[in-house]
């Protein structure tokens, strides 16, 4: 990936108390599993938090935007959620060394995860998938968040801005409730929003927004539910020359194993069937059959 990984860029920076994490890395030099401690847990977006976790800072020395971490979400002796839930990363923090999350209650899994405390421990398992990539030559970003798909274009703003790209970032929410707060964002980002209900913002869908930034852009980068793709693709595509700017989507998808063997997170695309855990979460709107 052309730009660095894990500059660990904090709007806001918090100081955090932590212990030291246990991790099989440092046991076997092989395996990306390893326990981290909840350092805090802080309301945001309405019903959402941000969950910031302890993590080995060889960990965050190979982190990229857009990977992400399956987590257990069940008490330990406990076997039900079974599978571990997966979550980009919000942001990376480096001294000390530590991932925020971005968790919205939906299901059992995330219920659980939303409502820990500091000081409890949590199985983790990552980074796992594929990232964005910024082309060395694009100056001028793009990026559209929906929801919680906001999480993994925060820490891709934050490295844009660290390198002095320009950056407009685009969210939607169903109301001003569901809209990340503009000082979570790095000062040189643009930050505009778009409302289902029209309380903050355009009244509308984010991808009503973007229409007048796609000629601008160099480098479209979009991350949300489905259907927003859909909607992206027919907005942009009467406005985009060649195929460019190019636009990469981070797909949502459940990522039982993480590594591929059990197939529940297969896309689509124009090369076949694909498993999003290794190959994704990150793929070319263009090549994916939606």
């Amino acid at each position: 990936m052309p730009i660095a990984a894990a500059h660990c860029i904090e709007p806001g920076t918090k100081d955090f108390s932590v212990t030291p994490v246990t991790t099989s890395t440092e046991r076997t030099g092989a395996s990306r599993e390893f326990e981290s401690q909840v350092l805090s847990v802080e309301p945001i977006m309405g019903d959402a938090v941000l969950l910031t976790v302890s993590a080995p800072s060889g960990v965050l020395s190979h982190l990229q935007p857009g990977q992400f971490f399956n987590i257990v979400t069940r008490f330990s002796g406990s076997f039900d959620p079974l599978l571990r839930r997966p979550y980009s990363v919000y942001r990376a923090h480096r001294d000390p060394p530590a991932l925020t999350f971005l968790v919205r209650p939906f299901g059992r899994g995330s219920a659980w995860l939303a409502e820990r405390v500091p000081g409890e421990r949590l199985g983790m398992l990552g980074p796992l998938g594929n990232s964005f990539t910024i082309p060395s030559r694009a100056q001028r970003l793009l990026m559209i968040g929906g929801g919680v798909g906001v999480a993994p274009l925060v820490m891709l703003s934050d490295e844009a801005a660290a390198e002095n790209r320009d950056v407009v970032f685009v969210m939607g929410a169903a109301d001003e409730a569901g809209l990340l707060a503009a000082s979570e964002l790095a000062d040189r980002v643009e930050y505009l929003v778009a409302t289902d209900d029209g309380s903050r913002g355009h009244r509308g869908l984010a991808t009503e927004v973007v229409r007048e930034f796609v000629q601008w852009a160099d480098q479209i980068y979009a991350c949300g539910p489905e259907p927003m793709y859909r909607t992206l693709r027919a907005v942009i595509e009467p406005l985009r020359i060649n195929r460019r700017p190019s636009v990469q989507i981070s797909v949502e998808r459940g990522m039982a194993c993480g590594l591929g063997a059990c197939l529940g997170c297969v896309v689509e695309t124009t090369h076949g069937m694909i498993a999003s855990c290794v190959k994704g979460p990150v793929f070319d709107l263009d090549e994916v059959i939606l």
